[in-house]
């Protein structure tokens, strides 16, 4: 009797630990079914890259990729958050600032591809051309240094200063002028959001704005900027994640999608030459 009830109970055991290893299959084969949506979560800067994400949504959806959009107001917080995993990507920053950020901060970061450039434009209230410009007056800059290069190559190309020939136009900094007749005096100190607010205080300055608050500030860069970037600008604006996710599909796709006729066409429309669209 005693031998009839432990094979009796070790039949039972081997049937339950069969049945519960069968359910556990099963819901691992339905967990990871390719038929399921998959869900992530991007950062942007509020203009354009943002509204550019939620005009992408819909194609998205039709991909079986879910976004959320995280709105960001800063140029910091994005690589932050995509450091520490609250992100899958950021969408926000240019290739040069992704590089300085990179080699500065020591992120494993990879860029998945271009979407877009946007132009940088020198903005002033009473100075409407360049010939009016006078001796001393004051560039105010944002405090970025991956901007610096790009804005005393507008400057340089203008015949306002002159670089040093010797040193990289990207990398370029205040230091590095060799030139300087109209005795330009720079203020590469402010937070890249206030720059509008200095536009209109400063009414003699020179203020360099980057087109997304430009944008924001209700300027039109095409029409209102003193000096503006051309089309051939190496800052392209990219889709950027931690090392880890190179290989994830739906960041590809989503690099695609903000490819697409679709996504460029409502660039194109909506900002108005503001930003310029890339495919490659």
């Amino acid at each position: 009797m005693k031998k009839f009830l432990t094979v009796l109970f070790v039949s039972l055991l081997a049937i339950t630990l069969q049945a519960c290893g069968t359910g556990e299959a099963e819901g691992g084969t339905d967990s990871g079914s390719s038929d399921e949506p998959v869900e992530i979560v991007v950062g942007a800067s509020n203009v354009p890259h943002s509204e550019v994400l939620e005009e992408a949504k819909p194609l998205l959806e039709e991909e079986g990729v879910i976004l959320e959009v995280e709105v960001y107001q800063d140029y910091v917080l994005p690589n932050e958050d995509l450091d520490n995993g609250t992100l899958d990507a950021n969408y926000f920053q240019h290739i040069p600032y992704l590089e300085s950020q990179i080699a500065d901060v020591g992120y494993d970061f990879v860029e998945l591809g271009g979407v877009h450039i946007e132009p940088m434009g020198i903005y002033s209230k009473n100075v409407t051309d360049i010939d009016e410009i006078e001796e001393g007056t004051e560039v105010i800059m944002s405090r970025s240094v991956a901007d610096h290069g790009r804005i005393l190559t507008l400057l340089q190309e203008n015949g306002l200063i002159e670089i040093d020939p010797d040193v990289d136009s990207v990398s370029a900094e205040i230091d590095d002028i060799v030139e300087n007749p109209y005795n330009l005096e720079f203020d590469p100190s402010i937070e890249a959001g206030l720059l509008p607010e200095f536009y209109e205080r400063e009414e003699d300055a020179l203020v360099a704005i980057n087109t997304n608050y430009a944008i924001e500030a209700d300027l039109i860069p095409t029409e209102d900027a003193l000096i503006i970037e051309g089309s051939d600008s190496p800052y392209v604006n990219v889709i950027a994640t931690r090392a880890e996710n190179e290989d994830l599909e739906a960041l590809h796709t989503l690099v695609e999608v903000l490819r697409s006729d679709e996504i460029q066409t409502f660039m194109e429309e909506e900002y108005e030459g503001a930003i310029v669209p890339v495919s490659e």
